[in-house]
């Protein structure tokens, strides 16, 4: 992949439609979440016209705050998963990546005061619209000794969800496959803030 990456969605959409684009502006992933869904289903594919299958997120278990969200290949072969620390992400947003059982990469909000503020503003009439473009949450992805691999950071929008993925440590092939399909689950699970 060719960094920076561009996250892309509608707000108001049903089904949740990101599209990925790489630094030269070409499509890399779309990845589509099912509408109705109790247990989170996603699907990440190769074009806009979901001909070929690359990936599959799915929730472990039916709405739960720290539901375990695993990731498979198109065959169904087992790549690792994330879950979100429930209690520990009300102040700040925290989730865990996992290979097997093994803990390999955490994501952490940046800044827990944009969250707060968000929410407060969020709630006043007129000015809660506008929230989306005024608040930009960021999210580190860091490796178990801290070390920061990936930085995913909201852009300014009024009506869709904008976010970058810049690269700032190496990552393997497989690292790096694991660590997009979290921050795809990141952004779907954090999408109604901003």
């Amino acid at each position: 992949m060719e960094y920076p990456l561009q996250l892309s969605f509608k707000l108001l959409a049903i089904a949740r439609q990101i599209s990925v684009t790489d630094a030269r502006g070409q499509l890399a992933l779309y990845v589509k979440q099912k509408a109705f869904k109790l247990k989170e289903a996603v699907t990440v594919f190769a074009d806009a016209a979901q001909a070929r299958a690359l990936y599959t997120i799915q929730a472990d278990r039916i709405l739960d705050i720290s539901a375990r969200y695993n990731f498979a290949d198109a065959t169904g072969n087992y790549l690792g998963s994330i879950k979100r620390q429930g209690m520990r992400s009300i102040w700040k947003a925290h989730y865990d990546v996992f290979d097997g059982d093994r803990l390999e990469l955490t994501i952490t909000e940046e800044s827990a005061w944009t969250k707060v503020l968000d929410a407060l503003l969020g709630e006043i009439p007129v000015v809660g619209m506008f929230t989306g473009y005024l608040f930009h949450p960021a999210y580190l992805v860091k490796r178990t000794n801290g070390a920061v691999v990936l930085r995913l950071e909201k852009r300014p929008a009024l009506f869709e969800g904008k976010f970058t993925v810049t690269k700032h440590g190496d990552l393997s092939e497989r690292e790096e496959t694991r660590a997009l399909l979290a921050i795809i689950t990141t952004v779907l699970l954090e999408r109604g803030r901003g």
